[in-house]
This record gives C-alpha cells, sequence and structure tokens, in this order.
C-alpha cells in the first residue's frame, strides 16, 4: 500500500469516532491535518492529544456554513468527510436536522473542495444505502429503495458526488461503511451505536437490550479496516478504482445474539459475575434492515483492500480499549 505522507488533508468530523482515529494515522505519517468539527456529536477528548501537534489544526465550525467549508479546504491535497448526522432513529425523528447537515452541508464541503482543486474527495457513505435489498451480500451496484431518512442523504451523497466527477472532473471516492465498531466510539446517547452500549452494560451489570429476537444480523467492522479503506483510497494511482462506490466491511454476518455473546464471554473473562447477566429483548425497531453482509470483492480488486480484522479480533482490541486498567 503506498502511505500518505507530507500532505495537507482535511478531515470533516475529524473529532468523532472514524474522523479521530484518521486525524492520529495521518499525522503519524507526517501529513498535515485540519480537523473541522462543530462537537454536536464529536468529542473534544477524541482530538485533545493532537492540540500540541504543530501539524495539527482545530476549526470549530459546521458543514452548514459555505463560507467554513471554504476556509477549511483552503490548500488541501485532499478531504476526507465524515461529518454527519449518524443514526437511522435520530434521522426518523427529526429527519430535517438530517437533511441539513448531510445534504446541504455534504453539498457545501463538495461545493468548497471543487473551488479548491483539491486532488480527491473521499466520504464516508453508508450501507443503509442498500435499504429493502434483499440480495446478500450486498454488492455496490444493485441497491433497494431506503427505508429512513439517513437512508435517503447517504444516497444523495452518492449521487452527488458522481455528479460532481462527471461535471467538473473531480476524484471522488464513497466508502460504504458497515456498523463500524472500536475505540473512541461513545457508549452513551439516546443513538449509541450497538457495540460500546452492550459493553458497557455488561460492565455496569445492566442487562443489554436487543431490538427484536436477537437475530437479525449485521457486517460489524472493526476500526482498523475502516482506517485502511481510507489510506487505500487517497493513496491509489490506479484510474479505474477513482470516481466508484467500495463496501468497507468483513464480509461476514453476526447475529445480535452471537454479538452479545461474544462481549459477555470475553469480559467474563476479568468479571465472572458477568457471564449470568441475561440479555432483555423488545420490539424490531422502525427502519431496521434485517440482515447486512458486505461483498468487499470490489474493493479487493481495485484497491487491494484486505481486512486485518475480523469480528472477533476486533471485539478484543475494542473491550481492551473500553477496559482500561
Amino acid at each position: 500500500m503506498n502511505i500518505i505522507e507530507c500532505k495537507k488533508i482535511l478531515v470533516t468530523g475529524g473529532a468523532g469516532f472514524i474522523g479521530s482515529n484518521l486525524c492520529q494515522r495521518l499525522l503519524e505519517y507526517g501529513n498535515e491535518v485540519i480537523c473541522l468539527d462543530n462537537f454536536s456529536t464529536g468529542k473534544r477528548e477524541n482530538v485533545d492529544s493532537f492540540l500540541l501537534n504543530p501539524r495539527f489544526t482545530l476549526i470549530e465550525g459546521d458543514i452548514r456554513s459555505l463560507q467554513t467549508c471554504h476556509a477549511a479546504v483552503k490548500d488541501a491535497d485532499y478531504v476526507l468527510h465524515h461529518a454527519a448526522l449518524g443514526s437511522v432513529p435520530r434521522s426518523i425523528k427529526d429527519p430535517v436536522a438530517t437533511n441539513d447537515v448531510n445534504i446541504s452541508g455534504f453539498l457545501n464541503i463538495l461545493l468548497a473542495s471543487r473551488d479548491a482543486k483539491v486532488k480527491r474527495f473521499i466520504y464516508a457513505a453508508s450501507s443503509s444505502t442498500y435499504g429493502d435489498s434483499k440480495e446478500l451480500p450486498k454488492v455496490e451496484d444493485t441497491i433497494g429503495r431506503p427505508l429512513s431518512p439517513y437512508a435517503v442523504t447517504k444516497y444523495v451523497n452518492e449521487l452527488y458526488a458522481d455528479v460532481f466527477a462527471k461535471t467538473y472532473g473531480m476524484e471522488t471516492i464513497g466508502l460504504r461503511y458497515f456498523n463500524v465498531f472500536g475505540r473512541r466510539q461513545d457508549p452513551n446517547g439516546a443513538y449509541a451505536a450497538v457495540i460500546p452500549k452492550f459493553i458497557m452494560q455488561f460492565l455496569t451489570h445492566e442487562s443489554p437490550v436487543i431490538n427484536g429476537d436477537g437475530e437479525y444480523s449485521r457486517d460489524f467492522t472493526y476500526i482498523e479496516n475502516v482506517i485502511q479503506m481510507n489510506l487505500l483510497a487517497l493513496s491509489t494511482h490506479q484510474n479505474d478504482a477513482v470516481n466508484q462506490i467500495y463496501n468497507t466491511a468483513c464480509g461476514s454476518q453476526t447475529t445480535l445474539n452471537e454479538l452479545a455473546a461474544y462481549i459477555k464471554d470475553f469480559l467474563s473473562e476479568s468479571d465472572p459475575s458477568i457471564q449470568h447477566i441475561q440479555v432483555k429483548h423488545t420490539g424490531y425497531r422502525v427502519g431496521d434492515i434485517p440482515h447486512s453482509q458486505a461483498s468487499i470483492e470490489k474493493a479487493k480488486r481495485l484497491l487491494g483492500y484486505e481486512p486485518e480484522y475480523d469480528v472477533v479480533r476486533g471485539l478484543r482490541e475494542t473491550i481492551k480499549w473500553y477496559v482500561k486498567p
């Protein structure tokens, strides 16, 4: 894999879970990193350790401001766009806010990137784009109809990126993330992701709650695989690899029941009493798809992607981060 070094890279949403991990790796490779975040979901503690690095710049601002986007992207070589309002339930509760950030904000940063003539615009897409498609594994060229406002916004992002590539000659790459987890993921709040939430519930001896019977499955993807995909998307020199959408996943399926069992077993190694905590079940959640599994053949073929972490190895690493000695 070619490594991007000594470049100026804007990471929007850089104080978030995925964004801060990307900032860290890019700084380790000697790049100049600009982090743009409004801290609506990102956290200052995620970037505190970077603030003394002279190659790191933090801009507190909102992608809904075109002026802010122009200022942030000035002289940047690349953009990694991760600023968004995630969560299907959040989008169902407040579709207007999700639309404003994920579509209007996306268009602002895309336009600013075009005007700044960045070399490549890489953005976080989503497996939610597959919608009601029942095909497994999910292949990039076959999608269904969106099942939530969030899914609509992420699909519109892909359409805008494609139009800007064709109309303005921009280089864009979309990475469809499948249930990313790992260090720095927030376990708190109404819209917390399932893995950190389960970990913290078991640690505090609460019963995790699964929506439905627990047989819905996901392609859970550890953060290191996501970092690898972003670095590959940044560094590829293969012409046919650009202006594409890629699944970013492991290519496997884990049910929610299996996930809870893994987490319980791993945490029980240090606290045997956790083994006796029972999982609870509640009704199915509106907007959830039953099963999700990615085909990663396209990413392997065009980018040279080889996920280094399966769900079990990723969970062990994640638990180490949450259970600090």
